[in-house]
């Protein structure tokens, strides 16, 4: 059984940063496609970042330049760091993992649908303050 367990959100100011974490247990191929994703009240759930097995990692437009996907392999660990945080990053941020690595490729050509995705984390909590 995967279990994904999200920390690092908060309340910050614009223009400041975060460190998500996810830490990840219970699977036996690290060759997963892991992503990160968010949600605003009343929104759709939505792709921020992701990675593959390989280090690949693709962006959500509104995030690129302005964020980091990794993974540390050694204490199965996925990070999110985000830089010069907006009001409208606002949002619940969800680890996502699934063994299937196509996903990441799909997600590289802008189509990640969370749907694609087996397991998730609980979520945690990112406010961005103007």
């Amino acid at each position: 059984q995967v279990q994904l367990v999200e920390s690092g959100g908060g309340s910050v100011q614009a223009g400041g940063s975060l460190r998500l974490s996810c830490a990840v247990s219970g699977y036996t191929d690290s060759r997963y496609c892991m992503a990160w994703f968010r949600q605003a009240p009343g929104k759709e759930r939505e792709r921020v970042a992701s990675i593959d097995g390989d280090g690949g990692a693709s962006y959500a437009d509104s995030v690129k330049g302005r964020s980091n996907i990794s993974q540390d392999k050694t204490t199965n660990t996925l990070y999110l760091q985000l830089n010069n945080l907006e009001p409208e990053d606002t949002a619940m941020y969800y680890c996502a993992a699934d063994p299937k690595e196509r996903i990441c490729v799909y997600c590289g050509g802008g189509y990640c649908s969370a749907a694609e995705f087996g397991y998730w984390g609980q979520g945690t909590q990112v406010f961005v303050s103007s």
